[in-house]
């Protein structure tokens, strides 16, 4: 690719998330050549002033494409923190495309995604260019902790089920965009909406359904339950999967994955299941206009300690072909849903801007997962940023 002139450049920098990512690249990467863009010049000015920053500023409208290739294709990495992402970041994507630069963002929009697979994955193969939604705690915590599960298990494995807990805050954009989806149509509830056409088998359609129960989890004193984000984040698994077996890398025959939640006991499983259940009913319904004005609004988020005091953990069973099991761990301190997604998606742009080892070579591109896309290199710069991965069995 032709030399840019920025490194990365962090779209949508004055929302929750965004500022956290400047506020980590300003204090973890002094030397970045990087840039900072959105909508309203007056809210970056005051963004840059607030955290001092020694950036450039680039006004665009999420609907103005000429303003939004101005920023892209200057630059070797786009970070997109501007969600909901179906209504703020699609041209983006396609500037990136265009200008074949590559691209990653924190979204949870699988139905956003699979558009983008339609409409993008094709000619960022052809150039090259790495297109990697999905880069925060949706779905870096599963799909990375089973590419490691995988990579580091010597026999082939036939199924993985991750138990994710987790302490944290909410913000007014992650509601935002639960709110803003909606109730989604059939076609996109499917277990195997973001996988390329042709790659499941009966097995594997057989085993994947959205299910849960609530029962011990072996080896621990937890419970299963309900996983709060395993709707979004077992397609990302599978498309993961299924990139790897048409790239001649598979997980295993067959591979099946599980998300469930870990809880202390099985009242707490069994509540917050149930919790959950009701409020994604409510935003299937139009009972979810009467229920918005009462959660946080866009900019809105949890406050610094409650950031600090979070964390999360995942605790991935592999079951191995030979009938055998293993098991590994992913964890990180502070709040999963800010200050982890902060750090998880800006160490995947730097990933994309600096490493010359990234799986299957430069010209390997399209609309991938974190795993497919990043690989080893992200592991590598995570475990320096303080989140572990480790084999437990």
């Amino acid at each position: 690719m032709e030399e840019k002139k920025y490194q990365i450049i962090l779209y949508g920098a004055t929302g929750f998330t965004g500022k956290l990512c400047a506020e980590y690249y300003h204090s973890n990467y002094p030397d970045l050549n990087w840039a900072i863009a959105g909508r309203n010049k007056e809210k970056l000015e005051n963004l840059k002033a607030e955290l001092n920053l020694d950036c450039d500023i680039f006004v665009a409208d999420s609907e103005d494409y000429e303003a939004i290739q101005n920023f892209v294709k200057q630059t070797k990495v786009v970070l997109s923190a501007a969600g909901p992402f179906a209504r703020y970041s699609t041209k983006v994507v396609e500037a990136c495309v265009e200008c074949k630069t590559h691209y990653t963002d924190i979204t949870g929009e699988n139905h956003w995604v699979k558009g983008l697979i339609d409409r993008f994955h094709e000619k960022a193969a052809l150039d090259g260019t790495r297109i990697i939604p999905s880069c925060g705690y949706d779905s870096i915590p599963s799909d990375m902790g089973v590419y490691f599960s995988v990579t580091r298990s010597e026999k082939p494995i036939s199924h993985v089920t991750v138990y994710h807990s987790a302490k944290g805050g909410a913000s007014g954009g992650t509601t935002e965009t639960m709110f803003t989806m909606g109730p989604l149509p059939k076609e996109m509830r499917d277990p195997f909406l973001l996988n390329p056409e042709d790659t499941v088998s009966d097995i594997q359609r057989r085993n994947s359904s959205d299910d849960f129960s609530v029962k011990p989890i072996s080896g621990t004193n937890e419970f299963s339950g309900m996983g709060l984000m395993a709707f979004a984040n077992t397609r990302v698994v599978r498309r993961s999967a299924a990139l790897f077996d048409l790239n001649q890398k598979s997980y295993g025959k067959d591979f099946t994955f599980k998300e469930l939640g870990s809880y202390s006991s099985k009242a707490a499983a069994r509540i917050t299941s149930f919790v959950l259940i009701s409020a994604f009913l409510v935003i299937a319904t139009p009972l979810r206009r009467l229920v918005r004005p009462f959660l946080p609004k866009p900019g809105e988020g949890p406050d610094k300690e409650t950031r600090d005091n979070g964390w999360f953990r995942g605790l991935f069973v592999a079951k191995l072909q030979d009938g055998g099991e293993k098991r590994f761990e992913i964890y990180g301190s502070g709040d999963p849903g800010y200050k982890s997604t902060s750090k998880m998606v800006c160490e995947s742009a730097l990933t994309l801007a600096f490493s010359d080892d990234l799986p299957f070579g430069n010209e390997f591109g399209g609309v991938l997962t974190s795993a497919v896309g990043l690989g080893n290199p992200l592991i590598s710069r995570l475990m320096k940023a303080g989140i572990t991965f480790k084999e437990l069995s």
